[in-house]
């Protein structure tokens, strides 16, 4: 009977996971019709395929497939992301990344959060908890969009980096707050610096020691004997880099972004694959970044809660609106305008301020805060929803509208 069962869940899932291969590649094709990111159209697609609607994919938020999924989903996308970014475009824009990833991230949590208290009249300190959850952007979101959208160099690579290294920074302060709002903890800022420092640094050198191994074993002109095993190589290498800095309690998605960045560069390194083995490669990291994005965008559209969204949709969108048009913008500004390095244009800060998109990662904070019933946990959990609906369905709709408009599309 055991096996039985086992057999049945087994079909289920094979059923869910064919579903949404196929849901993912005819709403590619639509959006290469409309000429708009695919996330777009898979979040609609997922939204339609859930409970809210048809109920054809019915893959619980909490359950071990979509926790897997998601993990190793944005894991791989992350790496994607880094794969793509240059060092020396870094080097240019080191300082702009590292103050808006940290100190914007507090700018935005903080006006967010006046917001909600205002229009959703929580107490300060919930407030606070709701405008930490959301004020990171999400690696899993904007990557994809910037693989389509060809933004100038430097400023998709700013925001890309950005959204990898705010991360942790994210997680940290939301279970800071979590904790004053629990009554379990006090807020240190000297501890919650030395936890960001340790989780990044830590991330940044497991990510940067996997990336160099991998690139020394497939590439180096006598050493690689795994040349021909490079996409495998890639798959081990995320999933050791995730979790061996999971396992000393860093920034994991770090860890990821590191890797591809290292795997990325591997000519600055003095590695070099053949012009075969490159394009193999990449072939493949692309087919397998696509597969995940179409699980994460549908998965995530049908677990959005249309039921708990309507209970608090006029506040929660006001917020939304608050942190679109006013927290993004004020953070851009002040985080970039004192990069004379950088030498930011208004045009670029202008495009920096309207892409933020929200996703996988504040999704899932919101989750874990529901299921430890945090103070407020319901109401965050909604206006995460409408968050992640509005800045994908909005923003990253328009982003190549606005980066024509701009002139900023690379040629």
């Amino acid at each position: 009977m055991e096996s039985s069962a086992s057999l049945e869940l087994a079909k289920h899932a094979l059923l869910m996971f064919g579903t949404i291969l196929a849901a993912g590649t005819f709403s590619g094709l639509i959006a290469r019709l409309l000429r708009i990111p695919d996330v777009v159209v898979l979040l609609l697609a997922g939204m339609l395929l859930g409970s809210g609607a048809t109920g054809i994919v019915n893959i619980k938020a909490d359950s071990t497939i979509n926790q897997l999924i998601m993990v190793f989903g944005s894991s791989y996308i992350l790496f994607d992301g880094g794969a793509s970014i240059r060092l020396k475009v870094l080097k240019e824009v080191w300082i702009t990344i590292l103050i808006i990833a940290t100190v914007g991230l507090l700018i935005t949590a903080a006006i967010t959060g006046v917001a909600a208290w205002y229009f959703l009249g929580l107490a300060p300190v919930t407030a606070l908890l709701l405008g930490s959850v959301i004020a990171s952007t999400d690696p899993a979101t904007l990557v994809p969009v910037f693989k389509q959208v060809r933004i100038r160099e430097r400023v998709a690579q700013t925001v890309m980096s950005e959204s990898a290294f705010n991360d942790a920074m994210g997680a940290i302060l939301t279970f800071t707050v979590l904790g004053i709002a629990m009554g379990t903890g006090d807020f240190s800022i000297g501890a919650a610096v030395t936890d960001l420092l340790k989780q990044s640094l830590l991330g940044v050198f497991i990510g940067g020691g996997l990336g160099y191994l991998a690139a020394f074993l497939i590439s180096h002109e006598r050493f690689n004997f795994l040349a021909e095993f490079a996409p495998v190589v890639t798959l081990m290498a995320v999933i050791g880099a995730y979790m061996g800095a999971d396992g000393v309690h860093a920034s994991g998605f770090m860890a990821v972004f590191v890797f591809g960045i290292m795997l990325g560069n591997q000519e600055s390194l003095g590695f070099r694959l053949t012009k075969t083995e490159g394009a193999e490669l990449e072939d493949y990291v692309m087919t397998t970044a696509l597969i995940m994005r179409m699980f994460i965008f549908i998965l995530l559209g049908t677990q959005v809660d249309f039921g708990l969204i309507n209970q608090y949709l006029l506040g929660g969108v006001a917020v939304v609106v608050v942190f679109m048009l006013v927290a993004r913008p004020v953070t851009v500004f002040l985080c970039a305008l004192p990069d004379r390095r950088a030498r930011w244009s208004l045009k670029e800060m202008l495009f920096m301020c309207w892409t933020r998109e929200t996703g996988v990662i504040p999704g899932a904070l919101a989750g874990m805060l529901v299921g430890m019933k945090a103070p407020g946990a319901q109401i965050i959990a909604s206006v995460t929803f409408i968050a992640i609906l509005m800045t994908i369905l909005i923003q990253a709709t328009t982003t190549k509208w606005l980066a024509k408009k701009l002139g900023l599309l690379a040629k």
